[in-house]
Parts: structure tokens; C-alpha cells; sequence
């Protein structure tokens, strides 16, 4: 009786479990709002976790929040970042939306404060991983407005992960005033040109969230809290706060410039990761997409994970260590008549290598080895890492521009037996930056190769449809 009881419970729990669109397995509720739900799932085919938010149709059409959905999908793409949650994907039925999202296992840092005040090291390794975040965000036009404790999550690292862009602003929201005038965010959280109601920008109200942050971080209780709301706000306008003792006299006068109630005066992000407090070990975010993934680079991996490490050898060591080693690379990947002409707009194979807007195309009768040891010499001028995986090198900056580090990712295509394609793409970064380092330095120095073509391009030796 027993083995048939347990066996029927074990189809029924089968039975009962549900797949979204055949995908994802539906685990537990990790949490609700007035329109949304929040699940535990695992992706079928993959076996990873995620967490999916199912957001009701009828619900939001009904409130007239169509278009504040679609806002924060296009958000969560803009903002890719290790230190923010990543939508993987949406779908969507007749009757629901489903937001497909990293899974992050740590919980809510609200979770850690709760349990009391944090050292400062461990505060400021928070307060970092928050400001590199939000900084990209900024750089890409996009506001959070509601930073607090309960919206940033930490995965099993330790890390931070910024969630929930559900009152997030987009600077084509901005107001011929150039300032935002929605009232929102959480009330101890607010700037106090919120409270005002006289417009405010969207990076000021971020940073005073910042502020506050790192204030409950290092204190374990907030700057302006008050059981009755209204007094609570009228601190908040006056900027009525007080350290307590063990707040060391840097730290202090680093959260007065945070919580200054003049956004004018207010400390800006540059000068946030210039300050001397924050700077203590803090290490800049380096990251690159490939294949739609978000890869984060570890300054510490060797030559063997694909990081260069030939600088740290002398030139004649460089040498003897070619000699031993011979490069090993596969051979690149083939262009058929498909691959040319959807290269080029017509059957003009010399549209082939235009440069385009974010990237550009070259032809060398160079070995592919040469190839990317000219790119890595590229590199070297302009100190940049480089990161090889077969025929593709990914050369990457460490300086924080207007729109993160500029990555620039070359591939190596077969033309002909004899002929290679150079393909090179704007990854990440700004375009007025990779435009000047693409005619300054890639496209002079890339250009030297093409001279090793020996005489006009043989036509009978490029591929054919049949191919």
C-alpha cells in the first residue's frame, strides 16, 4: 500500500508541474506585486535556473501600462552589466508576459543590513559594484529612480546585482526643461528635489540614493527616518543627518557631498571614483558580450584562459617561446557565394571592404598568425587587452569612457586559399572613440597587411554557390 501511494504522489507531482512555452520548468514563488509574479524555474534543455516574471495582460492593459512595459524590456537591454540583473529573454501568450531573468541565489542586501551594520570593507566593495552599475546606466540614458537595499540583490559571490527597472527613466523621457517631473521612489530613498516637485535630473536623485545607501551600509539604520512621513520628508529637505562615531572623518565628509540637498552642488559619478574613500581597492568592471552573453574578464587569468601575457616576456624570450610553440590555430572559417554576397550591397566585390559605420572589412595575403600578431602589436600602442579564441581576437580598453571600455572584436574569414578577410566590429564603448582609434591606429595598421597580396585577386579561386 505504501509503494502505491508513494509512486502515485511521485506521477502526480510529474503531473502537476508546469512548462512555459515547453521550456522552463516552474519551480516556487519568490515573490508578487500588484501585476506580477516572480517564479523559481529551470530551463529544460540547459538546466540552469532562472527566476521568471509573469506579468499579466488584462491586468496592465487595464491600468494602461503597455507602454511602461515595453520601456523597461528595451531598459534591461540597454543596460548589460555584471553588476546588474540580465533579462535573457521575453515571451509572451494571450494572456501573459514572461520576463526570462538571471537567477541571482544571495537575496536582497536589505537581507544583510537587517542583521546589522557591515564593515567598512565590505560596505565599500558594495557601495563600488553600485556606482560601476550605475554609471553605465547613466552613460546610456537610462535612470534607475527607486535605489534601495531591497532592489539590490547579491549573488553567491558576493556581488552585487542591481534589480528592478520598473520606475526607471529613459533621458528621451526628459522634459524640454531637460529634467524629469514624475514623482516616484521610496520615501526614505528620495532626493529632496523630488519632494519639491519642481523637476529634477535623473543622475543627482540616483547618487542622493547612493548616498543613503552607504549611509545604512555603514550605520545599520538610515540618515532621515522618522515614524510620521511627513517629518521624515522635512529632514530629508533640510538635510538633517548625523554620523555616528565610528564614521572615520573621510567617510563623512564623502556622504555630506553625497547627500548635499543642492543638486547643483551634489558630487557627480567622475568625481564619486575619484574620491579617496571610494578608490580604496577598487577595481574597474571589465566585460565584453559574445554569443549574446555577458562574460566578465578576471585580471588574474594566465595566457591559457585567452588573455595576452606575452608582455610580461622579454623580446628575445617572446622568440625562443614562438619557436617552441608553434602556433596551432584552426583553420578559419570559410566565405561561400552566400557569405560575399551578403557582405556586399551588389555584386561589386569591392564593397566588400568599405568601412562601415561600426566596423570595417580587409583582404591580406597574410598567415593568420600575422594577422593576429598585428593586431596584438595594434594593441600594445594603445595599451589594450587582448583576448584570443581561435580566428577571433577581441582587443579591449581599460579606460571608463562615455559608454564603458571600448571592445573591439576582429574575426578571420578564408576568402580563398590564399586570400583572408579581416572583419572588424565596434562591440562596446563609444563610436566617437572607436571611430578615432579605427582611422588612427586599426585601419593604418591593418592596411600594412594588405599589401602582402601578390597581384590582382584571382576570381577562379573564390568560392562558388556550389561550394
Amino acid at each position: 500500500m505504501a509503494t502505491t501511494s508513494s509512486s502515485s504522489s511521485s506521477n502526480s507531482k510529474k503531473e502537476n508541474q508546469v512548462l512555459i512555452l515547453g521550456r522552463y520548468e516552474i519551480g516556487k514563488l519568490l515573490g508578487h506585486g500588484t501585476f506580477a509574479k516572480v517564479y523559481l524555474a529551470r530551463n529544460i534543455k540547459t538546466n540552469e535556473c532562472v527566476a521568471i516574471k509573469v506579468i499579466d495582460k488584462e491586468k496592465i492593459l487595464k491600468v494602461g501600462l503597455i507602454a511602461h512595459i515595453k520601456r523597461e524590456i528595451s531598459i534591461l537591454r540597454r543596460v548589460r552589466h555584471p553588476n546588474i540583473v540580465q533579462l535573457y529573454e521575453v515571451m509572451a501568450t494571450k494572456a501573459k508576459i514572461y520576463f526570462v531573468m538571471e537567477y541571482v541565489k544571495g537575496g536582497e542586501l536589505f537581507n544583510k543590513v537587517a542583521k546589522g551594520r557591515l564593515k567598512e570593507e565590505v560596505a565599500r566593495k558594495y557601495f563600488q559594484q553600485l556606482i560601476s552599475a550605475v554609471a553605465f546606466c547613466h552613460a546610456r540614458g537610462v535612470y534607475h529612480r527607486d535605489l534601495k537595499p531591497e532592489n539590490i540583490l547579491l549573488d553567491e559571490d558576493g556581488n552585487v546585482k542591481v534589480s528592478d527597472f520598473g520606475l526607471s527613466a529613459i533621458s528621451e523621457q526628459i522634459k524640454q526643461d531637460g529634467l524629469f517631473h514624475t514623482f516616484c521612489g521610496t520615501p526614505a530613498y528620495v532626493a529632496p528635489e523630488v519632494l519639491g516637485r519642481k523637476g529634477y535630473d535623473g543622475a543627482k536623485v540616483d547618487i542622493w540614493s547612493c548616498g543613503v545607501i552607504l549611509f545604512v551600509l555603514m550605520a545599520g539604520y538610515l540618515p532621515f527616518h522618522d515614524q510620521n512621513v511627513m517629518a521624515m520628508y522635512k529632514k530629508i529637505y533640510k538635510g538633517e543627518f548625523r554620523c555616528p562615531r565610528w564614521f572615520s572623518s573621510e567617510l563623512a565628509r564623502f556622504l555630506t557631498r553625497l547627500l548635499d540637498t543642492n543638486p547643483e552642488r551634489r558630487i557627480t559619478i567622475p568625481e564619486i571614483m575619484n574620491n579617496r574613500w571610494f578608490k580604496k581597492g577598487f577595481k574597474h568592471v571589465k566585460f565584453y558580450i559574445e554569443d549574446d552573453k555577458l562574460c566578465s574578464i578576471n585580471d588574474d587569468v594566465d595566457d591559457k584562459e585567452g588573455v595576452d601575457s606575452s608582455s610580461e616576456l622579454s623580446e628575445s624570450e617572446s622568440e625562443m617561446e614562438i619557436r617552441r610553440k608553434p602556433p596551432s590555430l584552426p583553420r578559419p572559417a570559410s566565405l561561400n557565394a552566400f557569405d560575399i554576397i551578403s557582405f556586399s550591397r551588389s555584386f561589386d566585390l569591392s564593397g566588400l571592404f568599405d568601412d562601415g559605420e561600426d566596423g570595417g572589412r580587409f583582404i591580406s595575403g597574410a598567415p593568420v598568425p600575422k594577422i593576429i600578431s598585428k593586431l596584438e602589436e595594434i594593441a600594445k600602442v594603445v595599451s589594450f587587452a587582448v583576448r584570443k579564441k581561435d580566428c577571433r581576437v577581441s582587443l579591449e580598453g581599460s579606460k571608463e569612457g562615455a559608454k564603458g571600455p571600448l571592445t573591439i572584436a576582429a574575426e578571420i574569414f578564408e576568402l580563398t586559399p590564399s586570400l583572408r578577410v579581416v572583419e572588424v566590429k565596434k562591440k562596446a564603448g563609444d563610436r566617437v572613440e572607436y571611430e578615432e582609434f579605427y582611422h588612427k591606429e586599426l585601419k593604418p595598421g591593418l592596411q600594412n597587411l594588405t599589401r602582402e597580396v601578390d597581384g590582382p585577386v584571382d576570381s577562379s579561386h573564390l568560392p562558388s554557390d556550389t561550394e
